[in-house]
């Protein structure tokens, strides 16, 4: 196959395959393209014909489908399967989805001592080649190796080499550094029920009293147990301060277990429910839902009704994806929004999710016999379109930051909370010699105005930091101060006659 260069711009098509693409390689027939996409929190393989007298239907095909990450996806010769990486394992998957482990055997004698030195050598000349200050931040990145490499030398563990590694970068006084352990195959086996406990009642009589139910969990979903309830066995074994209710649960991820409750002390009402425990990340995932819940309604409750709530977990594609989701009707309806990016630990998205708060209506569309929409909504295209308020805090980290510097920039409104945390750094991760993760933050980020955005917190207009126990009160001093805000600036609009922001 050769590639004819020439004019090859006027010959450029786009390929409808429909998925989020991040890797792409064509079979040596030149017939098909492999894809890894993401689809669902997941990356998977995917492939599309390019062959124009295919009977193939013209959208992407899905070849696999775990969770597992991968990489490095390649035709055989003859274009008829598929070899890829997956956790580190290699696999094979033909054009019809079959899939097959490749068993590889491969000895290899490791010098521990001669490792760990390449290991150091790799993370000291990354840093020196790609660090995005050629400066250091002040630091002599050659003395930083003479005192750091006998370290090195004298660890006698990877975990102790990784701790000396983490000391070195310290030296550069800067965000976004870090060596981490390989990823582990080996992931946590333990069911979660999703409840809360009484801890005083625990520690006085080794009863499990249950004071809370998260909203969708395994336990919510079972319809028969209530707050107040107590747990006194999983699967007939019985819990009391002498047994331990994680190790009841462990390897029970899924499967149906049976809980004995009981609706009080004395043992009235005693009943077998069952329900099927989830992971502890998706028991994560309800609490924060759950949590987000609690500050919609907050913020619907102190402004009367008046205004919405929207929080951003991170700035990864599916927190965009839910914020398109938040920005639901129901806050469509509102006169103005509280956006919400506290605790945001970044990623990249920023740019998307200011496009959505900074686009302007000029069309109105209504259909007969239905309500009148904003043109933007009804083509498709994200856009809230209502008064906003942003809160942050020194927790809101990296692109969070670059968010409510854009924010800022096009005064989209005010900003309320505390100052970011000045952690701005684009950054990639590479993996060193023994499966270290080691952090390269590679690509400076700087304010219109020149400012460099690494260790300069970005500022607020309002400052709130909120008080020790008030998550125990159930007041939120931040979310208070950016409804006054809201609701004063929406005032300011009604008076000057204007329904334009």
């Amino acid at each position: 196959m050769q590639v004819v260069f020439e004019e090859i711009r006027r010959r450029l098509s786009l390929l409808p395959v429909g998925v989020d693409v991040n890797y792409q390689a064509i079979s040596p027939d030149g017939k098909w393209v492999v894809m890894i996409a993401n689809s669902a929190n997941q990356a998977n393989l995917y492939v599309y014909s390019l062959d124009e007298l295919s009977r193939e239907p013209a959208v992407a095909k899905q070849l696999t489908s775990t969770a597992g990450g991968k990489s490095w996806a390649r035709f055989t010769p003859d274009s008829k399967e598929i070899f890829y990486l997956e956790n580190g394992r290699i696999s094979v998957v033909n054009l019809e989805g079959r899939t097959r482990p490749l068993a590889v055997t491969v000895e290899m004698d490791v010098d521990v001592s001669r490792e760990k030195m390449e290991v150091f050598w790799q993370a000291w000349s990354y840093l020196r080649d790609f660090f995005y200050d050629p400066g250091y931040h002040g630091a002599n990145w050659d003395k930083v190796r003479t005192e750091y490499e006998p370290l090195v030398a004298g660890a006698r563990t990877p975990d102790e080499v990784r701790r000396i590694l983490q000391l070195m970068v310290g030296e550069l006084n800067a965000s976004h550094l870090g060596a981490s352990p390989p990823p582990s195959a080996n992931q946590p086996t333990t069911g979660r029920l999703g409840v809360r406990f009484d801890r005083r009642e625990y520690e006085t009589s080794g009863r499990l009293r249950i004071t809370e139910i998260i909203a969708l969990s395994p336990v919510a979903l079972s319809g028969n147990i209530k707050v107040g309830d107590y747990l006194l066995a999983v699967d007939g074994r019985a819990l009391n301060e002498r047994t331990n209710l994680d190790e009841a649960l462990n390897y029970k991820t899924g499967r149906r277990v049976s809980l004995t409750i009981v609706s009080t002390a004395d043992g009235g009402n005693r009943r077998e429910v069952a329900v099927r425990p989830v992971n502890g990340a998706t028991e994560r995932g309800l609490l924060y839902r759950q949590w987000v819940d609690r500050n919609r309604e907050y913020v619907a409750r102190i402004s009367n009704g008046r205004l919405g709530y929207v929080h951003m977990f991170d700035m990864s594609s599916a927190s965009l994806a839910q914020l398109y989701v938040d920005l639901d009707a129901e806050n469509h309806a509102r006169e103005g929004v509280v956006i919400d990016i506290r605790n945001n630990s970044g990623g990249f998205v920023n740019v998307y999710a200011i496009d959505v708060l900074a686009r302007r209506g000029y069309l109105t569309m209504t259909p007969r016999g239905f309500g009148s929409a904003s043109a933007r909504t009804v083509l498709g295209q994200r856009s809230l379109e209502r008064p906003t308020v942003l809160v942050t805090n020194q927790h809101s980290l990296s692109d969070a930051e670059d968010f409510t510097e854009g924010y800022r920039t096009l005064r989209l409104g005010t900003v309320v909370g505390e100052p970011t945390a000045g952690w701005i750094i684009y950054t990639w991760n590479q993996a060193l010699i023994d499966g270290t993760i080691f952090r390269l933050p590679r690509m400076r980020i700087t304010a219109n105005d020149g400012t460099d955005m690494e260790r300069h917190p970005r500022p607020v207009d309002v400052e709130v930091t909120r008080a020790i126990g008030e998550t125990v009160t159930g007041q939120d001093s931040q979310l208070d101060a950016a409804v006054r805000e809201l609701l004063k600036q929406l005032g300011t609009r009604r008076s000057m006659g204007s329904d334009e922001y």
